[in-house]
């Protein structure tokens, strides 16, 4: 089975994973590293230069920034940062912002203090790299390859935080340690369910973003789709999405640095575990099963790529979803290898409101692919990506959405900052 010491490596490695974040990770990144910035500045800059990778630029561009009534975009998030922003919050950086803050945010970005330029030597999909000046000094920082990774650059270094080693994972070192670990080590995973939960409330209370989940739970979303556990899985993972993309003012828990992946992996869990009757130990132990396997692929894809992450995320989901139906290790595989062989290949072209609607879509697919998964029907290694090993069949698609999608990653950003 496992070592004490592999035990506990796992057990970090789902602690750092899986965290609050107010706000999508990527811009609230930003702030933090021109909040970091400009601590060590001491003052408020007169200028900030800003480094960033394309990747970064791409998921910050159209999404909300929360506590600014509906503003999107890079310059209030980096203006905030800099006014008071605190980045010993990590990603709940922007958490303290009064409306005195942000007028004075509005003011800043109206002078013209801010210089944003694409980082064009630094291969890492994740970069973020800050210069910030005022009255003859200027200080820097730097965060690269995940959205609170500090690390040195230059004469004037940050402090460095370095990761710890990630322990190497298969699916069913993810599943064993998800069902033999102690309860005890694993029940802080329900403040997942906590925090998501009330993201998807405060989804349904507002009008945010394109209104999908609310939409579902309207009497038209009920006269198509019905009152099912189905249209309530949806329902509810789309309205605490609806609310984070829009910029509520309200934590999620993340995973692997992605709020939007933090939600995928654990509403479609809860809702079904609540629906079904599912005990809390089985709900406890199913959320770490698709928090840990939405680790575990990322691990080899990357923070950031051009691989939507709800893809991952809704993978989790659906190995915690057929868990709680009472699926053996070799059907929670079984949906594994359905969701690669369908969601595969679909692009994250950036965050914003609409991430609703994929997340939707990962999760239908979620739902669908336990189902078959639990009757043992799945997708062959007759058939397309498909391996009979499902770790093969994993590490195909992080290949694909790595490295074979390279190219319409960059396509992908060339359109959006190319439109009419």
């Amino acid at each position: 089975m496992f070592t004490n010491e592999e035990r506990e490596q796992m057990l970090a490695l789902l602690h750092r994973e899986v965290v609050p974040a107010i706000g999508c990770t990527e811009p609230m990144s930003v702030a933090l590293c021109v909040a970091r910035a400009t601590e060590q500045l001491g003052c408020l800059p007169e200028q900030i230069h800003l480094r960033l990778s394309a990747n970064i630029l791409k998921n910050a561009m159209g999404v909300g920034i929360p506590g600014t009534g509906g503003m999107v975009g890079l310059p209030i998030a980096i203006a905030l940062g800099a006014i008071g922003g605190k980045s010993c919050l990590g990603l709940e950086v922007l958490r303290d912002c009064s409306e005195a803050d942000l007028a004075a945010a509005k003011r800043y970005i109206a002078e013209d203090h801010i210089d944003i330029k694409l980082e064009e030597n630094d291969p890492d999909k994740l970069f973020i790299h800050v210069l910030v000046k005022a009255a003859g000094k200027e200080a820097e920082a730097t965060i690269k390859g995940s959205h609170t990774n500090f690390v040195s650059e230059g004469a004037v270094s940050t402090t460095e935080e370095v990761p710890e080693t990630d322990v190497s994972l298969t699916l069913k070192q993810v599943y064993d340690f998800a069902t033999t670990q102690p309860l005890a080590d694993l029940r802080f995973i329900l403040e997942a369910r906590d925090l998501n939960q009330a993201a998807a409330e405060e989804g349904l209370r507002e009008n945010y973003g394109h209104q999908l989940g609310k939409t579902m739970c309207s009497p038209l979303g009920r006269g198509i789709m019905g009152d099912s556990i189905f249209s309530k899985i949806l329902s509810v993972t789309s309205c605490a999405c609806d609310a984070r993309m829009a910029g509520a003012m309200i934590p999620v828990m993340s995973n692997s640095g992605s709020g939007n992946q933090g939600i995928c992996a654990t509403m479609p869990v809860v809702a079904f575990a609540h629906e079904n009757h599912n005990t809390e130990e089985e709900l406890i132990r199913a959320l770490t099963l698709s928090h840990l396997t939405a680790i575990y692929i990322k691990q080899s894809l990357g923070c950031l790529s051009a691989l939507c992450g709800c893809v991952v995320a809704s993978t989790g989901s659906s190995t915690g979803i057929t868990y709680l139906m009472g699926g053996t290790y070799e059907q929670i595989a079984h949906s594994v290898k359905n969701m690669i062989a369908n969601l595969t290949g679909m692009i994250c072209d950036g965050a914003k409101p609409s991430c609703a609607l994929k997340l939707t879509t990962g999760v239908s697919t979620a739902v669908m692919s336990a189902m078959l998964a639990i009757q043992n029907k799945y997708v062959t290694s007759a058939e397309g990506i498909i391996e009979e090993d499902v770790d093969r069949s994993i590490h195909n698609l992080t290949s694909i959405g790595s490295r074979g999608m390279d190219v319409t990653d960059r396509f992908v950003l060339d359109i959006m900052t190319h439109k009419q």
